[in-house]
């Protein structure tokens, strides 16, 4: 009620990108205030053993996670793992600082709870997020998620992203390699399997074929059924350890405009295919490796649902500046309730039960 009669309305009145400088410079300043954090777990955090995952050595408190583009510049974990988060995927970052495409470059669409976005990866580079991440205090589960630099020709691609990794990967529990964004040009080119085996072979080589960390692959909603089997047969094969399902869209036919600008939709209208998605990728890979869902998760029903399609984890960002800061407490709360309710003792009961396909 707090959020949506006082801050919302606030923060809807600035555009989006000025609206999240405001709660970011506020977040950034919060971390000097004495017992600040605290003061946030409890009121955020909701607590419960049936919500606690070890997958692939990481502790996870619960299963809900934000996803990466929240914290670009990798600034803002230190407070964001104190607002009910059981993990916080930083960035994405790239080799090099790049300012990002030009503004306005972040849309709303309240009716739909959706926004489109075409940020372009702005973010301070690797170096710069390396010096942020060696000084920050580390209170829970962080993910690097790393892109493609745009002034990068894609034939350096993985020189690219091995910069990257090299610099972050200390300082985080995954990693994730960002082949999905529609914002830089060229970059879902190396989605298809010859340009995505070459760069998984280009990492794992840089990394003497032993990355240090869980290593997953985020792909768009974009790709037909059949390249999204190709490309789980491809990470299963190249020991990929996990997929996030998926980016954002590039269509745009539900908001019924004649001329949308260009750019990723996510939030409400992405949830039926990532759904969909997320679905398919756990028939394929038979829980061999672990499924993060993000897409349009706004309620506890919807995380539900995603759990039940076949996902391990789930993460949400659009959703979270539609319903405000008590969201991931009020998921917490469901899926916790639903297993109660389903006579289940842990929530890993709940994952690929509703899985029809």
């Amino acid at each position: 009620m707090f959020y949506n009669h006082l801050i919302k309305p606030i923060l809807f009145h600035l555009d989006p990108e000025s609206a999240h400088h405001l709660v970011s410079a506020f977040l950034s300043l919060s971390q000097k205030i004495p017992f600040f954090h605290k003061t946030l777990s409890s009121l955020f955090e909701y607590k419960s053993e049936r919500l606690k995952q070890t997958i692939q050595g990481i502790q996870f408190p619960n299963p809900l996670g934000l996803a990466a583009g929240f914290d670009k510049t990798t600034e803002l974990f230190p407070t964001m793992i104190h607002m009910g988060f059981g993990f916080i995927e930083v960035g994405t970052i790239t080799a090099k600082e790049q300012p990002g495409n030009e503004k306005p470059r972040l849309f709303r669409y309240p009716t739909q709870k959706a926004l489109i976005n075409r940020m372009g990866f702005n973010n301070p580079g690797a170096d710069m997020a390396e010096s942020n991440l060696k000084n920050q205090r580390k209170d829970g589960v962080r993910g690097i998620n790393a892109g493609k630099s745009k002034v990068t020709e894609l034939e350096n691609a993985v020189s690219d992203y091995v910069y990257t990794l090299k610099k972050l990967v200390p300082y985080g529990d995954y990693a994730v390699i960002n082949i999905s964004s529609p914002n830089t040009p060229g970059l879902r080119t190396l989605q298809t399997k010859k340009s995505l085996i070459e760069l998984i072979e280009g990492i794992q080589s840089a990394f003497e074929g032993k990355f240090p960390i869980p290593l997953y692959l985020k792909f768009a909603p974009d790709l037909s059924e059949e390249e999204l089997v190709e490309n789980l047969k491809v990470c299963l094969d190249y020991k990929i350890n996990g997929v996030i399902l998926t980016n954002t869209t590039l269509d745009k036919k539900i908001l019924g405009e004649d001329n949308p600008p260009e750019g990723g939709l996510s939030g409400g209208p992405l949830f039926e295919k990532s759904l969909r998605f997320v679905s398919i990728a756990y028939k394929t890979l038979k829980g061999k490796i672990p499924i993060i869902g993000v897409g349009g998760i706004d309620s506890g029903e919807k995380a539900l649902r995603m759990l039940e399609a076949g996902a391990n984890l789930i993460q949400i960002y659009t959703a979270y500046i539609y319903e405000g800061p008590f969201l991931p407490y009020q998921i917490c709360c469901y899926l916790d309730k639903a297993v109660k309710e389903k006579g289940l003792s842990h929530i890993s009961e709940l994952i690929g039960s509703g899985n029809s396909i």
